[in-house]
């Protein structure tokens, strides 16, 4: 028998036991080793809060519309994202496919909390772990993607001046990214834990949003001009408003969290109209238009992984729990009340 992880209403937790199916034509099955947890889109389905579960999505007019229909509904099985695992069969009619992985190959992809996968070959083309590189390091692909994503969406140059909200996970591979593309980091959270993460991770300066005023620091850290760019990363709308306050005149703001209900506290009367702020949307879903004809999610994901390989990003640096996919359930609370003491929960298959 086979695990999957299911939400079966909100807050509701539970691994269930089923029968492993055949393998079909042009797939191969893969052994999950390691899934992460997103403490972000995860969460909006675990709490009920995700969009899809209240409307649905037309996906050729691109539009959420109301009605009875809903995109998901409870229960939820195999959510989740960041998979690695290795590759147990493949199917007869693309065991020859170039580049596919072979037999005992360590993979990465997204095939959600469950211990086996079966998936399209074509999506594990040029999957493959790089020789010594951690497999629990490999889990981080897809949120480094993310990460990669809202850096470039950023347009952050050679010494200026980033301001990046939010120091979970993603936030502190941001961070990292933007060091090493030539920008300044101000990181801005309001959890001490993760600003300490942030300086490890090569923060010029960082900003305890609960004891202090943003916008007014970084004004006071570049001598009144404010960030060249700002990324929020946190899903916050009250970040997302302080984030616009904190860029100077003409200034960019990506918008990278997944923002949830109405956005009450985004006062775009203020500083937003005021200093002709520019808020752009980061989503993985696809990359900043103007670097279609050159980059493409899967660049994203390879060149993150390029980078853990190389040694200048260390994610698995960033596990502070590590637990069996029987407790799950308590995982989720863990991420879900008490964020200050967790970072990236990982699920042991």
């Amino acid at each position: 028998m086979e695990r999957v992880v299911q939400f079966t209403g909100p807050r509701q937790v539970e691994v269930v036991s089923y029968v492993p199916a055949a393998l079909p034509s042009g797939h191969v099955r893969v052994r999950t080793v390691y899934s992460g947890i997103s403490a972000g889109t995860e969460l909006t389905a675990y709490r009920g809060t995700n969009p899809y579960l209240s409307r649905a999505w037309d996906p050729d007019n691109r539009l959420f519309r109301d009605g009875d229909a809903v995109a998901a509904s409870y229960p939820i099985a195999g959510w989740g994202y960041s998979e690695v695992g290795e590759v147990v069969e493949i199917a007869s009619d693309v065991a020859d496919a170039p580049g596919l992985p072979a037999l005992g190959d360590m993979v990465w992809g997204i095939w959600g909390h469950r211990s086996e996968g079966i998936v399209p070959a074509e999506r594990l083309i040029g999957h493959q772990l790089p020789d010594g590189v951690d497999p629990m390091a490999g889990s981080f692909v897809r949120v480094g993607a993310i990460a990669l994503n809202a850096v470039l969406a950023a347009e952050a140059h050679l010494d200026e001046q980033l301001a990046i909200f939010g120091q979970g996970v993603i936030g502190l591979l941001a961070t990292r990214l933007a060091v090493l593309s030539g920008a300044h980091v101000i990181a801005v959270d309001a959890i001490d834990s993760r600003l300490k993460e942030a300086v490890r991770h090569g923060a010029s300066h960082v900003i305890n949003a609960r004891t202090e005023r943003p916008a007014e620091r970084i004004r006071t850290l570049t001598a009144g001009a404010g960030a060249d760019t700002a990324i929020e990363i946190a899903g916050a709308y009250r970040a997302l408003h302080e984030a616009v306050r904190s860029v100077g005149v003409g200034g960019r703001v990506v918008a990278s969290g997944f923002y949830q209900g109405e956005g009450r506290e985004l006062r775009l009367g203020d500083e937003f109209h005021h200093n002709r702020v520019e808020i752009v949307s980061s989503q993985i879903g696809g990359v900043p238009q103007r670097l279609a004809g050159r980059w493409s999610v899967d660049r994203l994901q390879r060149s993150f992984l390029s980078l853990v390989a190389q040694g200048s990003v260390e994610p698995a640096l960033l596990v502070s729990d590590s637990v069996p996919v029987s407790q799950a359930a308590e995982a989720y609370q863990l991420l879900d009340t008490r964020p200050g003491e967790v970072l990236q929960i990982v699920l042991e298959f």
